[in-house]
């Protein structure tokens, strides 16, 4: 297949890759996507990028006429609109920017995400846990930040919901492609995020989650914002190794646990505890520490 373009070089390495893909993320970087396509077709490329190319001739004809049809969009590293600041972390910390990025919806992200907070925690978040994040997700909105959320059940969908009732609209980041609703419980969730602000993924349109895929998709989470909110979540919660990306990358992480007695506050407390997360009342908290306004 010949790739002309950069839009289509990184359909292919979306469709050739299983993010995060480190090594090919700093060989697109060193020469460019369309070079660095031709490269990988040739097999002319190290060991430790062809260990991450899991399909040397994907498909991307469907993926382009998606694009041409206005149904999503692609943005790449060479659009003014993609947040070079915001993800450049994740490559300084080795953890692979996004190759590209799928897009449903008509925001701005680079503008979005100037001022955004991640908001996460429990899928088994209790009342008063889900009660928070709503609050959160209102109050940030209506302060003018972008409420940044997995849209999962519990805190993540609390959140979400209660930015949507904010001046600012929520950006959903999914584990699947932005054409499949994940949870399907949150199927009207979604397609409102999607109608108002925006759902984004490296996953190509029909991709499946995995559990894989939610992994990889955390460190977006922590990478998109400027801060992170953990509501809730056990010891063994899947929103700790976000918590600890966004520390690593510099960022500020807040922390409510529920009771002390709740599993669900064992993980915030040790955030808490070990100095990677502080603690919050309100939030105006998170927005006179960063500077928000």
């Amino acid at each position: 297949m010949l790739i002309v373009n950069s839009l289509a070089a990184r359909a292919f390495l979306l469709r050739a890759t299983e993010p995060p893909a480190p090594a090919v993320d700093a060989f697109v970087a060193a020469h460019g996507p369309v070079d660095a396509v031709e490269r990988i077709q040739a097999g002319a490329v190290p060991r430790s990028v062809l260990h991450e190319i899991r399909d040397l001739k994907p498909r991307i004809d469907e993926d382009l006429a998606e694009v041409e049809a206005g149904h999503y969009r692609l943005l790449t590293p060479e659009d003014p609109d993609w947040p070079h600041g915001a993800l450049r972390g994740l490559t300084e910390q080795g953890l692979g920017a996004p190759l590209a990025l799928w897009v449903r919806g008509s925001a701005s992200l680079a503008a979005s995400t100037r001022s955004a907070v991640s908001v996460v925690g429990s899928r088994a978040a209790s009342e008063y846990g889900e009660h928070v994040a709503t609050v959160l997700g209102t109050d940030l909105a209506e302060a003018d930040v972008t409420v940044l959320t997995s849209g999962a059940y519990g805190v993540d969908g609390a959140a979400c919901r209660g930015a949507l009732l904010g001046s600012v609209p929520p950006i959903a980041v999914l584990a699947c492609g932005v054409d499949i609703a994940y949870p399907q419980g949150h199927a009207s969730l979604l397609e409102s995020v999607a109608h108002s602000g925006m759902l984004i993924s490296e996953y190509p349109p029909g991709t499946e989650p995995s559990r894989a895929r939610f992994t990889a998709r955390g460190r977006l989470l922590a990478a998109l914002g400027v801060a992170t909110v953990v509501v809730e979540a056990g010891r063994r919660s899947g929103v700790l190794p976000i918590a600890r990306t966004a520390a690593a990358m510099g960022r500020r992480v807040y922390g409510v646990p529920g009771p002390i007695t709740s599993a669900t506050s064992a993980g915030v407390i040790d955030l808490l505890c070990t100095g990677v997360a502080t603690p919050i009342a309100a939030t105006e908290h998170i927005i006179s520490q960063e500077g928000i306004r």
